[in-house]
């Protein structure tokens, strides 16, 4: 089918979420909680966008909102920019020391003084996304969530403990839009989540590239069995892969 996003024709598969189409199409719609890796949460509601359908237009969250039948889409109708504003509104009170907060803010024309009207006393980071906790379950491991409700709602491990399920990957600080995660890699060691982890040197390179317990539960998780004096980081798999193409191409 096809659907019309902001004048322009794009064709869509049924059921397919607007902001892929969009995406696909170069039509930018801002997003802070959204991953191509991970299934579309709408918690930042930042990608909202107008569909208007028989003339009538109603605000929906385009990274969750399938298209069923050919409508008309609006990106950034003066309304869906009031919404935007707003909401970044909130975060810039809610996070005003970071960093990618505050450029995000500055595009969509919030005002500093607005801002110092409502300013909290903390120095927040989170801007409750839920990217981390999803990544962390998808992955299989379910270290973090959320956690408590309302002006007390966070993400930790449980009972704000060193998570026995944690196996120190990063997926969770590789996803976070604002850099919430503090993750140190130092002297062979990798310190997340107020849990150490001791790196692990690539056998090739000797550069040291993820933890014991992240590479046992990939070789775990795949049926594989393990040599932990044989394991290569992706670059040197890589390198290895086309090498063996190579040797077979030499060979024929």
């Amino acid at each position: 089918m096809k659907i019309i996003i902001d004048g322009k024709a794009c064709e869509a598969e049924k059921g397919e979420f607007i902001l892929e189409i969009a995406k696909r199409n170069d039509i930018y719609i801002p997003t802070l909680c959204h991953s191509d890796a991970l299934a579309g949460l709408g918690s930042c509601r930042l990608c909202v966008v107008e569909v208007v359908d028989r003339g009538r237009a109603k605000v929906v969250t385009s990274c969750l909102f399938p298209v069923t039948k050919e409508v008309e889409v609006v990106t950034n109708s003066d309304k869906i920019k009031r919404i935007r504003k707003n909401i970044m509104t909130m975060l810039r009170v809610r996070c005003p020391e970071n960093e990618e907060v505050a450029k995000m803010a500055e595009a969509f024309g919030v005002e500093r003084k607005r801002v110092e009207r409502f300013k909290l006393d903390n120095t927040e980071n989170c801007v409750l996304c839920g990217l981390c906790a999803k990544a962390c379950k998808k992955l299989g491991t379910g270290a973090i969530s959320t956690v408590n409700r309302g002006i007390y709602k966070e993400v930790d491990t449980p009972y704000h403990e060193p998570s026995p399920a944690c196996i120190g990957c990063g997926s969770c600080a590789n996803v976070c839009p604002t850099n919430a995660i503090k993750i140190v890699d130092k002297d062979g060691e990798r310190e997340i989540w107020g849990k150490k982890f001791k790196l692990v040197k690539c056998s090739e390179c000797g550069e040291t590239f993820a933890t014991e317990e992240h590479i046992k539960f990939a070789y775990e998780k795949i049926g594989k069995e393990l040599d932990m004096g044989k394991v290569l980081c992706d670059k040197c798999k890589r390198k290895a892969g086309a090498d063996e193409v190579k040797e077979i191409y030499e060979k024929v």
